[in-house]
């Protein structure tokens, strides 16, 4: 069976520990889109582990852990990252053995695609998009221009100094002419990226291969989404989102997979909204209110796992989740951090947008969240702790109530509530499993 679990809102939605929780029953985890610039935070046995390139299963032994070709790959953050998870492994007492496999097909992200990253956001100063500064925007401009490099071509293209030379060529003129910056050495930036290709060569291999004969096998396949809907490059609150496609659609093409062999998706959402970076946000709360919610938002409170920036934070959004859901199209829905609701006496959630003096259910474009203010129904709290809950008659009526409210609200089945963090901290719902 081929699942995917993917977004519903603005990223940070806690996909992480839901794969990882999932990753356990499966044979295979993939990546298929998106680059370094997210991360996903898992608490398990082996601690705390911040992963952003590497696919969530990479602490089950068993599981096949793949980069497939729609990831931007990073090599040089990947082996660091590879190197972290052996450690936090080997310091738990397990066996640090990552079972790896990346696609020779995967496009590399270079280290002038950070600097031009950089240096636009520099550029455009209040203008800026919110970029994390990883390189995705000018990686996938070379992508869709064909000026980029994949994997295979720093082991078999005797043209590969000469295309790297002729690309600096291009990007020099822009470092001296708009980004007044120091030029670019064709001859050093190719030595470094062979020397890179040679660290990584022993987990590259044909993914497509590997994955078709996996799925004709019947194999249990996870596919694993970064960000969510809300920052997908077509249907998000563009120009404000990442320079990928997050949705679950996308994961045949970053595959390799049939699309019919998708199965289920699940969705992620929070009982509550977060987001970083920048963009509408009808939602957003501010002062002390955001700043209470924000503490309260898991082990570590809302702050982004690559940038460390305080996520941006609000209740709960009806609008946004279900659209997400709907552009997903979510089979059933993960519903994570309820416990941090605890505090409340009553609940708002956004059930409208007011936009220009007018009531809308429909998630607009951009320019209109902008001048969209929510509309909120109250439910009562539960102002009791939930966390570590396991069974769903154990929780409040009213922690109940709220549940069942986004359920219908949304209009697909609610599979897991997670009561915290940690992996064993979650309420499955088998009816809806």
């Amino acid at each position: 069976m081929v699942r995917a679990i993917v977004g519903a809102n603005w990223g940070d939605e806690g996909k992480g520990k839901i794969t990882d929780m999932c990753a356990a029953r499966a044979d295979i985890v993939v990546r298929f889109q998106g680059g370094g610039n997210a991360g996903h935070t898992i608490i398990n046995e082996y601690g705390k582990n911040a992963l952003h390139l590497l696919p969530s299963g990479v602490f089950h032994k068993n599981v096949v852990n793949v980069i497939a070709n729609g990831v931007a790959l990073n090599i040089e953050s990947l082996l660091e990252e590879i190197e972290g998870v052996k450690k936090s492994i080997s310091a738990a007492g397990g066996e640090a053995a990552i079972n790896l496999l990346v696609s020779d097909k995967a496009q590399v992200l270079m280290g002038h695609h950070i600097l031009k990253d950089v240096y636009e956001e520099e550029r455009l100063a209040e203008r800026k998009f919110g970029s994390t500064k990883s390189g995705m925007a000018p990686f996938y401009a070379d992508k869709f221009s064909k000026s980029g490099i994949q994997l295979w071509q720093l082991y078999d293209d005797g043209d590969l100094r000469a295309k790297i030379a002729g690309v600096c060529e291009k990007i020099n003129i822009e470092l001296k002419y708009l980004y007044k910056k120091d030029l670019l050495d064709p001859d050093a930036i190719y030595d470094g990226i062979m020397k890179l290709g040679e660290a990584v060569r022993p987990y590259v291999g044909d993914t497509l291969a590997f994955l078709r004969s996996a799925v004709r096998e019947g194999k249990d396949i996870l596919l694993e989404g970064q960000l969510g809907a809300l920052r997908d490059v077509d249907h998000g609150i563009y120009p404000y989102t990442t320079s990928s496609n997050t949705l679950a659609g996308y994961a045949a093409a970053g595959a390799g997979i049939p699309p019919y062999e998708i199965k289920e998706i699940l969705a992620v959402t929070k009982a509550y909204s977060s987001c970083v970076g920048e963009g509408p946000f009808v939602v957003e709360l501010s002062g002390d209110e955001a700043e209470e919610l924000r503490r309260r938002g898991g082990d570590a409170g809302e702050y982004g796992a690559k940038t460390g920036r305080p996520r941006r934070v609000g209740f709960f959004d009806a609008i946004a989740a279900r659209y997400g859901c709907e552009v997903q199209g979510a089979t059933c829905i993960a519903l994570t951090g309820l416990d941090v609701m605890g505090y409340l006496k009553e609940i708002p959630v956004c059930v409208a947008y007011e936009i220009d003096g007018e009531k809308t259910e429909s998630f607009p474009n951009s320019a209109k969240q902008y001048r969209a203010k929510p509309v909120y129904e109250y439910l009562p709290g539960w102002e009791s702790d939930i966390r570590g809950a396991v069974r769903e008659v154990d929780l409040p009526e009213n922690a109940k109530r709220y549940v069942s409210f986004i359920e219908e609200y949304i209009g697909v089945p609610i599979a897991y509530i997670s009561t915290g963090p940690k992996r064993d901290e979650i309420i499955i719902r088998q009816k809806n499993v």
